[in-house]
């Protein structure tokens, strides 16, 4: 049995007989490798390529255990941990493997010579393990990242607690690059029936971290009229970001780094956008931070808002902006923090801070209700997907090294066994019926 009779079977519609098909001996998949992980040392962070590290080659087909199962993953996406594993910072996951690998005779399967990437996918269940009831082989699917097993009571209330919760693709192995996946049961989400299959493989990851960030009571609970400050909102995070604003009666000032970028936002309804290379923000200087280009910056956002500070910044860039989030959050505001992409060590002005109220909130991903609620909202056309471009599996690499150096907008999809673009789509009168928005970061990217 090969690969391609599954794939062809799966393009035909007939997914309940890929399930049936016994699986084949090997597969293609993207990985970095154990023995590589000393290659970019001495090398400065931004000379790091992902294309000198992930390899895209034949390797095992992941094995399947009890509660899990196995996915023909017809698209995946690019996400930042996609990057930092290609560049092993801030430290190889081959140490999360290791460690995983520690915990039982199912972790060990994970600590391998090879890590394959990806947090994100869209495909067929082709097996599943022993104690699924929910779903069955032939099921259309797409898979978000919170890999846990929910054994321990700490995570009953929100398994982002739990202390055995890892991101799939990142502190687990057998990620979405690779022609067959292997999950947990419990990330699998009905794929939404009027996208394609790029389209619904684009979302997991930040669709559902902007889910918590912003609406979710485990984040800040966003409410109508609130400000609030996107960092980086053409990106994967801010994209969804501002349509969850929009969509929820607040009111975006959205932060990126282009006229193209604004004229974009523009087009989709966001009318307040800071370009930062315009403005000349300079908040960092021969190392230490400049707060008269903060008081610059809450200039800018209260001409925009008709005075108000943010009520909300969303917050991810990490060091470089950090300071200035602190600062322009009005008296009791928010900064809700989930990733430190130019950083992990922040400063910031405690002065402004405690004495004026305001609150620091860190956000991990989504647990599995916020992740399947964010699914809904696509599914309801609600939120649309913010695929700006694909690559072919075999071109993962250069895909990260897009991402890694900013030379993208929105999310960066793979094809894996889908061979072309515009594939999958289960109610093309679904799709009709929402009209251009669906492609419309696509088409204006």
């Amino acid at each position: 049995m090969s690969i391609g009779e599954i794939r062809e079977a799966i393009l035909q519609g007939k997914y309940e007989e890929a399930g049936r098909l016994p699986l084949p001996d090997s597969m293609t998949a993207a990985f970095v490798r154990k023995d590589e992980q000393e290659m970019f040392e001495g090398i400065e962070h931004g000379d790091k390529d992902p294309r000198k590290s992930i390899h895209v080659e034949e390797t095992a087909i992941p094995p399947l255990g009890p509660n899990e199962a196995l996915v023909a993953v017809m698209a995946s996406a690019i996400n930042y941990n996609t990057v930092w594993t290609s560049i092993f910072e801030p430290l190889p996951t081959f140490k999360f493997l290791e460690r995983f690998g520690k915990d039982s005779e199912l972790g060990k399967r994970h600590d391998l010579d090879y890590h394959i990437l990806g947090s994100d996918a869209s495909g067929v269940v082709l097996k599943v393990g022993p104690g699924v009831t929910r779903w069955k082989p032939g099921d259309l699917v797409t898979v978000h990242c919170n890999y846990v097993d929910m054994e321990s009571p700490e995570g009953h209330d929100d398994s982002m607690l739990d202390p055995g919760q890892k991101i799939w693709g990142f502190e687990s192995n057998f990620g979405g690059l690779a022609e067959i996946a292997m999950v947990k049961a419990n990330q699998l989400m009905p794929m939404p029936r009027h996208l394609t299959w790029e389209e619904a493989a684009c979302n997991g990851l930040v669709n559902s971290t902007s889910y918590r960030m912003l609406v979710s009571d485990n984040g800040v609970g966003m409410k109508q009229g609130d400000v609030v400050l996107v960092w980086g909102a053409t990106g994967g995070l801010g994209g969804y970001a501002v349509q969850y604003c929009l969509n929820g009666g607040a009111i975006p000032v959205a932060v990126v780094s282009s006229q193209e970028k604004v004229d974009l936002l523009n087009e989709l309804g966001v009318e307040l956008v800071i370009d930062r290379s315009a403005e000349g923000y300079q908040f960092w200087e021969d190392g230490k931070q400049d707060p008269k280009e903060w008081t610059r910056l809450g200039k800018k956002i209260r001409e925009l808002t008709g005075g108000s500070d943010p009520d909300i910044v969303f917050e991810h860039p990490g060091r470089q902006t950090f300071g200035a989030s602190v600062f322009v959050a009005r008296r009791g505001g928010k900064i809700v923090t989930c990733a430190s992409t130019s950083g992990f060590m922040h400063e910031y002005d405690n002065r402004y801070l405690w004495m004026h109220l305001k609150s620091i909130i860190g956000s991990h991903f989504a647990n599995y209700r916020e992740a399947f609620e964010a699914n809904r909202m696509l599914d309801l056309g609600m939120i649309q997907p913010i695929l700006s471009k694909t690559f072919p599996l075999s071109e993962s690499g250069q895909a990260a090294y897009e991402v890694h150096t900013n030379a993208h907008m929105g999310k960066l999809g793979i094809l894996v066994l889908a061979p072309e673009d515009g594939l999958g789509i289960q109610d093309p009168k679904r799709r009709e019926s929402f009209g251009e928005k669906v492609t419309a970061w696509r088409r204006l990217s």
